[in-house]
């Protein structure tokens, strides 16, 4: 078991199985030391979402950290399918969190702090990242969270 799959255990959180594209694009390319992670939504559980709907509608802001931690879990999970061992990452380098909400609705930053956090809880100074967190009328499948990154890799 990887360090990281370790750290993940610690948090009582686990890896979801991989989930196909929606369309016709890669979860994921690898060019040079760095994977380009497409947008990603909360992950699934038992095959069911876990989350859909607006913030600042129908979602809370604790909801929508939730999502964006789920949507984290997800996106190492496409990673892990990318390099096969998540030691190997040497810096999460940018973020795009996508957020589903009202145009009254300001809290993105918070919403995106689920990711972001899980990403430095895991990964340590690895984890710390460039980000922007902005708000858009509607997501794919009515998400709260979507999000896409950038790896260096070892």
């Amino acid at each position: 078991m990887s360090k990281v799959e370790q750290k993940l255990k610690e948090l009582n959180m686990k890896l979801p199985e991989l989930t196909k594209p929606v369309g016709a694009y890669l979860p994921y390319v690898k060019t040079g030391n760095l994977v380009f992670l497409s947008g990603h939504g909360p992950a699934l559980i038992t095959g069911e979402k876990q989350y859909q709907g607006k913030l600042g509608e129908s979602l809370t802001v604790e909801e929508g950290y939730d999502a964006a931690r789920l949507v984290g879990l997800n996106l190492l999970a496409t990673l892990k399918s990318a390099i096969s061992d998540l030691d190997r990452v040497n810096k999460i380098v940018k973020v795009l969190g996508m957020v589903n909400s009202t145009p009254e609705f300001n809290q993105q930053p918070k919403v995106i702090n689920g990711f972001s956090e899980l990403m430095t809880n895991v990964f340590g100074e690895k984890g710390k990242h460039a980000r922007s967190a902005v708000g858009l009328v509607n997501l794919p499948f009515d998400i709260p969270v979507e999000i896409e990154m950038i790896v260096e890799i070892a």
